[in-house]
């Protein structure tokens, strides 16, 4: 078989993405690939819910950034995560804007009321010292770190790839991220960032 003639599913991923550029189709094996990882990653990011729109807009980016892809990068994944980290954070923006023009505005005329807060209060409290919590006290580099080295497996350097930061970086924010979970979870242990995690 030629070159030409090549089947997208032989091609590595860098190799794929740059002939995606004259043949779009084929970028959708870039997602068969890996749109189970990502959206792995964005459930535990932002939700069941929220994740499926995500993952989309995830890849529709990536197509439209194709042309510009690094191609040596071989191993498209931690591009792809990224990407998805960039999504997540414009998300995170955009929900607190919206919610410092709700505090704004201030509550609805028609809101549920005390019934509701203390039915939100005790689901809240019955959580308890989550892991969930316990991640969402850290700033978001730290955050983005953690889940992206512990939660998908990613080594520092495909980390650093994914988020377009020196090494030293990662390993000093995992290190400020583990330590964070620990005291958050009330833990003196030695316990690693993806025993932390994966038993969350």
């Amino acid at each position: 078989m030629s070159s030409s003639e090549a089947d997208p599913g032989d091609l590595e991923d860098a190799e794929l993405i740059a002939r995606s550029v004259t043949r779009p189709d084929w970028f959708s094996a870039i997602f068969d690939r890996h749109a189970a990882h990502i959206h792995r990653y964005l459930v535990r990011r932002l939700g069941p819910a929220a994740a499926e729109d995500a993952l989309g807009e995830t890849f529709l980016v990536a197509f439209r950034k194709r042309e510009g892809y690094d191609t040596s990068r071989r191993e498209a994944r931690p591009w792809l995560y990224g990407i998805a980290t960039n999504l997540v954070a414009q998300r995170r923006r955009d929900e607190a804007r919206e919610l410092k023009l709700r505090e704004a505005l201030g509550p609805p005329p028609d809101e549920e009321g005390h019934a509701q807060r203390v039915a939100d209060q005790v689901t809240a409290e019955a959580m308890g010292k989550s892991l969930d919590s316990a991640l969402a006290e850290l700033a978001d580099g730290d955050r983005d770190t953690l889940t992206l080295f512990a939660g998908e497996g990613l080594s520092y350097e495909e980390v650093a790839a994914a988020l377009d930061i020196p090494l030293g970086t990662v390993r000093s924010r995992l290190n400020r991220a583990r330590r964070k979970v620990r005291e958050a979870l009330g833990r003196s242990d030695t316990t690693t960032g993806k025993e932390i995690v994966n038993h969350g």
